[in-house]
């Protein structure tokens, strides 16, 4: 009975052993394929990898920054083959990859600093071939798929976004022109800027589209003399913009509806949208160059502010699609310029801000990592990990990778704009006379 009983335990053992063995089999071939990859890949600093087989491995050519983690699952190497940006950021978020010197902030930007190399992967071209095979149902967003994939972000505590952003709550790319403004100073610059492009008058009629908290759409109606109408999609946002507008008494200026603008049927002097346009995915280009036409007097000037790419063809990362941005899509410059020239309208101006993006990201990430306490209390800390992932990733594909963000001033009539660019350069000078940065550091929204 006892060596009855020795030799069923003896195959209990080997049977639970079995498959520990077959991972450990199969996920070193893996890692000796991804260190190949990586070899190729890593050309800036040096970056030290230990595997879940207890092997170190180093790559890259050595100096600052100087980055080592740990792999824990044994799975993790032939994840990251296979699809390199879901993979890592679920290692990040799952704890299954831990940066046991270095930051998650330099460690992205040794994985970026070759992006011919991280496309040329055999997962990143796959998942390429895939989503442009898939492009229509990846990025199509009908009314009803925007207001879930704006809920899916947006809908969530403002207090989360209260740790990171400015007082005026502005989540887009501020506008640094000399790189050593604060963020308030910066996005206070950004607002002058596209107030600038906008040429208004008092008494406008503008139109918002994705408006946010409501920063922009107030700010234009206290410096301008306008009346704005903003429009979202988020609940949240809606609420928190109308509050905001009652705050500075301009609650009969300024009116925040929850509505599609493809569903917009007013008549506007000015249109302006803000980090909106990369939600709208390539079957949307059209009907949106079209509400601009539609909505535009024949005098009328848009501004269009928004997130392009430089590479050859638009798109979305994988692990931002499924984690941060459901439905949305980066625009190449020339589609989004072909398709408002579809729509008879005349591009006027074209600004391309390049690492302005980047230094508000570090920004951003800077302040939600001094509040990472709090953010943990409002969620948990798989939540914390994705956000810092999140603002971590983005900040360098805009600093090492491909991203750029795309100003393009638009007019029914080619004489609606001055024949030159000095005028913004003026109207900037006189929104900063009559309103210093030092008297925007202590605006609140709340």
């Amino acid at each position: 009975m006892s060596n009855s009983k020795t030799s069923s335990d003896d195959t209990l053992e080997l049977q639970h052993q079995q498959p520990q063995a077959a991972r450990f089999a199969l996920g070193r071939p893996a890692m000796a394929l991804l260190s190949k990859a990586l070899r190729r890949l890593i050309q800036t600093g040096q970056l030290s990898v230990r595997d879940p087989f207890g092997e170190t491995w180093q790559f890259g050519p050595g100096g600052a920054p100087e980055v080592m983690v740990r792999l824990t699952d044994t799975k993790l190497p032939a994840r990251i083959l296979a699809n390199p940006s879901l993979a890592l950021g679920e290692a990040y978020m799952d704890g299954t990859l831990i940066i046991e010197y270095g930051t998650l902030r330099d460690l992205l930007s040794i994985c970026m600093s070759n992006m011919d190399g991280v496309d040329a992967l055999p997962g990143s071209r796959l998942n390429s071939w895939r989503d442009a095979l898939l492009s229509r149902r990846l990025h199509h967003n009908p009314i009803s798929r925007s207001h879930a994939n704006v809920a899916h972000h947006y809908d969530i505590s403002t207090d989360l976004y209260d740790l990171f952003l400015d007082p005026d709550r502005q989540y887009s790319c501020a506008y640094f022109p000399t790189g050593t403004e604060t963020l308030e100073q910066a996005q206070t610059l950004k607002k002058h800027h596209i107030a600038a492009k906008l040429l208004l008058q008092p008494g406008h009629e503008v139109l918002d589209i994705g408006s946010g908290w409501g920063g922009l759409a107030v700010e234009l109606a206290a410096q301008h003399q306008t009346r704005v109408t903003g429009l979202s999609l988020s609940t949240e946002q809606i609420a928190a913009a109308r509050a905001h507008a009652a705050q500075a008494g301009l609650s009969d200026q300024v009116a925040f509806e929850k509505r599609d603008y493809r569903q917009e049927r007013g008549l506007y002097d000015r249109v302006v949208s803000v980090g909106m346009f990369e939600h709208v995915g390539p079957s949307g280009f059209e009907p949106f160059f079209a509400t601009i036409q539609r909505v535009l007097k024949p005098d009328g000037v848009a501004v269009v502010h928004a997130i392009g790419t430089m590479a050859a063809t638009g798109g979305s990362d994988p692990w931002i699609r499924k984690y941060i941005f459901p439905g949305g899509y980066l625009p190449t410059l020339s589609e989004t310029i072909a398709a408002a020239e579809k729509k008879g309208i005349w591009v006027t101006d074209i600004e391309i801000l390049r690492l302005h993006y980047a230094e508000t990201l570090r920004h951003w990430s800077e302040r939600f990592a001094a509040a990472r306490e709090t953010a943990r209390a409002l969620y948990d800390e798989r939540f914390c990990r994705m956000w810092e992932f999140y603002l971590a990733i983005c900040e360098m594909a805009f600093r090492n990778g491909r991203l750029m963000v795309f100003q393009i001033q638009l007019a029914k009539r080619r004489d609606s704009v001055p024949l030159t660019r000095d005028y913004i350069t003026k109207a900037e000078a006189d929104l900063m006379a009559a309103k210093p940065l030092s008297d925007t550091n202590t605006e609140s929204t709340t």
